[in-house]
């Protein structure tokens, strides 16, 4: 009975917030809810002997995603990870009667989104049952032709610009909505909040980077207002395809918890 309360206090406590902040006007069903009653519930403390791993992999769209495992802290490396499995069926990577699809963890990193303990994501791909590597998975291919060239180094450096955009989803911020921005000139690797837009959102996502792990050597503002790059390496063979995928999961993590 005490469980059944708990839940049904969060839910009030969210719907409460909801109905004083509204609903996003483009995302109907989704709100903006008060990070003090989230944090009340993330900076709750965990029990000895637990902690959350983020199994995260590419779908058929080429899209992340994502479910959460509790796990003991001793299967917390790559090599001590348990493999785990999802419903390909409902991510297109599977047929309806045939559906299991296996994860394989490949990587792990500190979670900075839940930084409290010692929590992390796990890049794994996917494969079937008797282990044979999905059409999706093009990590497996990259992974056996690095191993046939183990006495090599090969280092890889992976830039990637990107632009942000309002609520609207197609006027990119900081462009009047319906028109264009001043001429390009000032906002390449500007100053000021009058050019640079977005730059809470790059300082969140850099500090995000650092603290996983991720070899994010650099960023700066790009060529036109909202745009803005940065860049992964050295990293030293497949590490940097890691990487650049768990990085991107930084970004849209990082949108979505603001």
């Amino acid at each position: 009975m005490t469980g059944r309360l708990l839940i049904l206090s969060i839910a009030g406590l969210c719907t409460a917030h909801v109905h004083s902040f509204g609903l996003l006007a483009t995302s109907t069903g989704k709100s903006a809810l008060d990070p003090t009653v989230i944090n009340r519930y993330n900076d709750l403390k965990l029990p000895d002997g637990k902690i959350r791993a983020e199994y995260i992999w590419i779908d058929a769209d080429g899209n992340t995603r994502s479910k959460t495992r509790t796990l003991p802290p001793s299967k917390s490396t790559v090599s001590t990870l348990p493999l785990w499995n999802f419903d390909g069926s409902s991510t297109g990577q599977a047929p309806g009667d045939d559906s299991e699809v296996i994860l394989n963890p490949r990587a792990c990193y500190r979670d900075p989104f839940r930084p409290n303990e010692d929590n992390f994501l796990v890049l794994c791909d996917a494969t079937t049952p008797a282990g044979d590597a999905l059409p999706t998975n093009t990590r497996h291919a990259a992974a056996e032709t690095f191993a046939k060239h183990e006495a090599e180094e090969v280092w890889f450096g992976l830039e990637q610009e990107y632009t942000l955009f309002n609520l609207d989803k197609s006027t990119p911020l900081g462009w009047p909505e319906g028109g264009f921005p001043g001429e390009q000139g000032p906002y390449y690797c500007g100053a000021g909040s009058d050019v640079m837009f977005g730059r809470a959102i790059m300082e969140s996502h850099y500090a995000a980077c650092l603290f996983a792990g991720l070899e994010i050597s650099g960023t700066n503002g790009e060529v036109m207002p909202g745009q803005w790059e940065y860049q992964i390496g050295p990293c030293v063979g497949i590490d940097a395809g890691d990487q650049i995928w768990v990085r991107w999961v930084l970004k849209v993590g990082d949108v979505l918890h603001k």
